[in-house]
């Protein structure tokens, strides 16, 4: 076959399909337009799911009405106009296609009043081809109506799914902007009924309002809020509590710089910011805002505008990681805003405890003997505020600890308390770079080929961390020092995992996840156990020890460690007062 050019409606339907994949590809590419516009109040309304009507009204500056037939034409935009303007994009539009777009696989009609004009005009595009301009009775802002999606595309039509499926899509995509834009009023209607209706929320009780419609009360209440800034990047929001995890990832919610994506990058380093306190597979929820300077990010890396790419990925990723990892960062004792409580010597009280399988595991002999060394006043409380986690009362089972704080019982599992002391205490003396030891007999792991190629990659980050790792051969590494924390332990798991996630993923690291994964099996195998009796001075000390320990609420494989029953639940229970 001869190269031809394509003809501009073909043309035209091939941008479709990268543009609209369903109906609520139409109500995000309008409610953007929207936005950009300066709109503060934007109606969608939907007929059999998007499917025979998408219209969206909104009360923007409208456009001219001269400029209306050019608006539907490809390429046309009024957001860019050189290279450097696309290199900063501040708008969530840009590319001059949506409308157009739309228009070759639908039924369009644009009608608007721009300000100050003194009537309103409205252009309609049909399979592509645009229609004279006429005059409209629109009073202010725009109306744009898109009817019977791809009718003339049959075989495209044939993909979307039931009426119901695609209003869930339109009804999710509504909730993302309405957590994007407090200061816009948003309301959705399906077939004539309100489903989705959000006043502007211009107070904290009106966001909190907004959040808990979408996110749920659960997690407007008890969400952890965050705010970090570095250089001229800003992370806030708020992020849910490891309690609250879910099976699904339908709860997270990222933008950047208003526009809402879904980013690897980005939710690769949330989850390592949450992977000291969920169980395995469960998801956190969270609202983040990523907000920086438009030139470090380019939004222009997808057609539908869903992901990005950072000038530094590295850094980034660094920075959300850290953020997340202090904002869940809060002692038992601290309030959510205290999301820096660290472990002080000079407040700190503990006591030998005991260690389980010390046998197996030489490092916890020695080291967390020195860390739970009797101090004479062990039991003392600390000096200032009253104790969070109260003062120990008796051991049921050989289990729990009960108990008295200053509103009611507090039940401890020690088991689970103790395995998160020792693990942060771990890591911070691995991460402070701890000294060295030197196999006897070098370590000696086999690889694929292709893995050792990652070596090169983090051997730095190796070395800072008290490794000396030897490229054999292809395929073949020899290690000769490990940090001393990890003496008793073979490291060629922690070595293959280390170079197979740098395989999967370009984040950061690598090393600290696996070595603090391996440092979470051995607290789990050196904390207390069960029927282990524990005298009121140690389950004292332990909670004086929970209180100034960063996560504390959960275990290193995210299950709580306390809980406590108020009086007033105590009341209730026993019918007091009635």
């Amino acid at each position: 076959m001869a190269i031809r050019l394509l003809p501009g409606p073909l043309i035209d339907q091939i941008a479709a399909g990268e543009v609209v994949e369903r109906p609520a590809s139409l109500v995000k590419e309008l409610v953007e337009n929207a936005l950009d516009a300066g709109a503060r109040a934007i109606d969608v309304d939907v007929e059999a799911g998007g499917v025979a009507l998408v219209r969206v009204l909104d009360d923007g500056g409208g456009i001219a009405a001269e400029e209306l037939p050019l608006a539907v034409r490809r390429h046309a935009t009024s957001k860019i106009s050189t290279l450097d303007d696309l290199a900063a994009i501040d708008t969530l539009g840009f590319r001059g296609e949506a409308l157009p777009s739309i228009g070759s696989v639908a039924r369009l009609r644009i009608a608007s009043r721009s300000a100050g004009a003194a009537a309103a005009a409205e252009v309609r595009v049909e399979g592509g081809e645009v229609q004279p301009l006429a005059p409209s009775p629109q009073p202010r802002g725009t109306l744009v109506e898109v009817r019977d999606l791809f009718y003339n595309t049959p075989a495209r039509r044939k993909f979307l799914r039931a009426e119901s499926t695609e209003l869930a899509h339109v009804v999710r995509l509504v909730e993302r902007f309405a957590l994007a834009r407090f200061d816009v009023a948003f309301r959705l209607r399906s077939n004539g009924r309100t489903v989705f209706d959000a006043p502007l929320a211009g107070s904290a009780a009106a966001q909190r309002a907004r959040i808990a419609m979408v996110l749920g009360e659960e997690f407007a209440s008890d969400a952890l809020p965050i705010d970090r800034r570095s250089g001229g990047v800003r992370l806030w929001g708020w992020i849910g509590r490891p309690q609250a995890s879910r099976p699904s990832s339908d709860r997270q919610y990222t933008y950047v710089n208003g526009r809402a994506v879904r980013d690897r990058l980005l939710a690769t380093a949330v989850r390592i910011g949450y992977r000291d306190v969920l169980y395995h597979g469960r998801q956190p929820a969270y609202l983040l805002y990523l907000e920086m300077d438009p030139g470090a990010v380019d939004v222009n890396a997808h057609p539908q505008k869903t992901e990005v790419r950072f000038r530094d990925g590295r850094q980034m990723h660094d920075f959300v990681v850290r953020t997340v990892h202090d904002g869940l960062g809060v002692g038992a004792g601290a309030s959510p805003t205290d999301s820096h409580a660290t472990s002080d010597p000079a407040v700190t009280r503990s006591v030998d405890l005991g260690v389980a399988d010390a046998g197996t595991m030489n490092y916890a002999s020695g080291v967390i003997g020195e860390l739970f060394a009797l101090s004479a006043d062990a039991a003392a409380p600390p000096t200032g505020a009253p104790l969070a986690l109260g003062t120990a009362l008796a051991q049921l089972h050989g289990v729990y600890i009960l108990a008295q704080n200053a509103t009611g019982l507090v039940l401890v599992d020690a088991h689970a308390a103790h395995e998160r002391v020792l693990y942060e205490r771990m890591k911070r003396e691995f991460d402070a770079q701890p000294a060295a030891q030197t196999l006897l007999t070098p370590a000696i792991v086999e690889l694929a080929v292709h893995e050792t190629d990652a070596l090169e990659t983090v051997l730095d980050e190796f070395t800072r961390a008290g490794f000396d790792i030897d490229l054999l051969g292809p395929g073949r590494l020899a290690v000769r020092t490990v940090p001393a924390l990890l003496a008793s332990v073979d490291p060629a798991p922690l070595v293959r995992a280390v170079l197979r996630d740098v395989l999967d993923d370009g984040g950061t690291h690598h090393l600290e996840a696996a070595a603090h994964t391996l440092l979470g099996n051995i607290a789990c195998r050196s904390a207390i156990h069960a029927n282990r009796k524990l005298s009121l001075a140690e389950m004292n000390a332990l909670l004086r020890d929970m209180e100034v320990t960063e996560r504390a609420g959960q275990c290193n494989h995210g299950r709580p460690t306390w809980t406590t029953v108020t009086l007033a639940q105590l009341d209730q229970l026993f019918l007091r007062g009635r």
